[in-house]
């Protein structure tokens, strides 16, 4: 069982930044292949934000890239996401996920129906 907790979450303004960070914990099942971050709006589905694998290799949503920049510390089990030129479309609810998935050629996709794991998450807010 993993289990995954969000914090870094906020309100910023137009062309602000913010890290969020995504704590791991009970490593037990080792099936999942990437961390990701994702977002969600109410009324909308979430949308994938960015994933890193196992050896290091990352995938951004085109609406994101070069503006975020994802990572992980993996000797602290903690996954990061830096927000950078942040914009009012990027306010939701931002999850961290560690998923059965693969990240290729910069983009990622995922088996929405493996066995995944989900943080709570955390607000992030663009005020203009």
């Amino acid at each position: 069982q993993v289990h995954l907790v969000e914090s870094g979450g906020g309100s910023v303004q137009v062309g602000g930044s913010l890290r969020l960070s995504c704590e791991a914990s009970g490593y037990t099942d080792t099936t999942y292949a990437i961390d990701a971050w994702f977002r969600q709006v109410p009324g909308k589905e979430r949308e994938g934000v960015a994933a890193i694998d196992r050896h290091g290799s990352t995938g951004y949503a085109d609406s994101v890239r070069g503006r975020f920049t994802i990572s992980k510390d993996n000797a602290k089990n903690i996954l990061y996401l830096e927000m950078n030129s942040l914009r009012p479309e990027d306010t939701a609810m931002y999850y961290c996920a560690a998923l059965e998935g693969v990240v290729v050629a910069g983009d990622f996709s995922w088996n929405s129906k493996g066995h995944n794991y989900w943080g709570q998450g955390t607000q992030v807010t663009v005020s203009s």
